[in-house]
């Protein structure tokens, strides 16, 4: 068997473990060099058993956050910004006071700000671990700055600058008003315009109403067990994350975006070094992640550092990975996300060990 009939056996008995594991429905694509393996398995909705596909738009959470990384550092090289100016010199209304003077743009790229997520504010029943804000929130349009206010508000989780940062959807949505600030032009707009068609992607943008426009697929949120059996949450507001997390996209474009990304086609390559100057951050689900602005590292060993990021919103879970010389890429999307029950000792669930499966096939298995 040749190396390639080999990839292409591992790639799909790997992609087929994450839905034998308990994912309704996965797909990925992988990239090395100039050959593209695409593939699917399981259903997009539980109900009619309609199977999920490759080319399926999906909602790509914290993804989300590279793209405003890029539009951000754009302003910086034209000269209209500085990465190492204060908040509250652009936006004092939000960023009040000393705390104003003091978190700078970088702070709030790279998760040091000390500001505190709003989520558990926004959604206040997730601080029980139920579902009830999940429902009632579900066509609830939030402004902005209700939610930085959310987030503002709240004790903080640091001092500005320190480390480990704590990552916090609040920063994200401070930048989405900074571009706004900057450009006069509703940010979807301007992220669109600037990064977006920048960067070629058909099938990328943030999303006009509750529903996805396009073939997609349900998207099954088992918060922690709490939501059994999980809920579809396919049709819903995004207007509560929309900087930090309310990407529509594809698997295809994801990898077209990460490798212009790191060749230096939608930021300069000095700018991309400073996205990937790294500092401890502190993830939502208590990893310590090396997180960059808006970008961050893995390390598989024996096989180098990848770039990207991954992200979850209510019934997703996204991740897109590439090689630093952009020869190797892996992105994928699940419509299941939580499905771990607390467990006091830790012990691992089998898609975490299917998905850490699939993860490595794609990055490290025969080309």
């Amino acid at each position: 068997m040749t190396d390639e009939n080999m990839a292409t056996k591992n790639l799909r008995s790997a992609l087929d473990g994450v839905h034998r594991a308990g994912v309704p429905g996965a797909f990925a694509e992988v990239r090395v060099g100039k050959r593209i393996w695409r593939g699917a398995a399981g259903v997009a909705d539980l109900e009619t058993g309609r199977p999920v596909e490759p080319g399926m738009r999906q909602r790509v959470g914290s993804v989300t956050k590279t793209f405003v990384s890029a539009a951000v550092l754009r302003q910086v090289e034209a000269g209209r910004l500085g990465l190492d100016a204060p908040i509250g010199d652009y936006l004092p209304h939000l960023v009040p006071g000393e705390r104003g003077r003091r978190i700078t743009v970088r702070m709030l790229l790279n998760h040091t700000s000390g500001l505190a997520e709003y989520l558990p504010y926004a959604f206040p029943s997730l601080q029980e671990l139920a579902p009830g804000s999940l429902d009632d929130n579900r066509f609830r349009r939030f402004r902005p700055d209700e939610l930085i206010a959310m987030g503002v508000g709240a004790p903080a989780t640091g001092e500005p600058g320190s480390t480990p940062g704590i990552y916090s959807n609040t920063n994200y949505l401070l930048l989405g008003e900074l571009l706004e600030h900057l450009t006069g032009t509703p940010v979807e707009q301007h992220i669109a315009r600037t990064i977006i068609e920048t960067a070629g992607l058909e099938n990328t943008g943030f999303p006009a109403g509750p529903p996805i426009v396009g073939p997609h697929s349900r998207m099954y949120e088992a918060l922690f067990g709490a939501i059994d059996p999980p809920r579809d949450y396919s049709v819903y507001n995004m207007s509560w994350v929309m900087t930090g997390a309310g990407l529509v996209s594809t698997v295809g474009d994801l990898n077209r975006f990460y490798r212009k990304l790191l060749d230096g086609e939608i930021v300069s390559l000095s700018s991309l070094a400073e996205m990937q100057r790294l500092v401890p951050v502190i993830a939502q689900d208590g990893r310590l992640i090396d997180y960059g602005l808006g970008l961050y590292k893995t390390e598989i060993p024996g096989h180098g550092t990848f770039w990207g990021h991954d992200g979850t919103v209510w019934g997703a879970l996204t991740m897109s990975w590439a090689s630093a010389d952009t020869g190797r890429q892996f992105s994928a999307a699940m419509n299941l996300v939580r499905w771990h029950k607390p467990d006091a000792e830790g012990t691992s669930h089998p898609i975490d060990d299917a998905l850490a499966t699939l993860k490595r096939e794609a990055l490290c298995g025969p080309a």
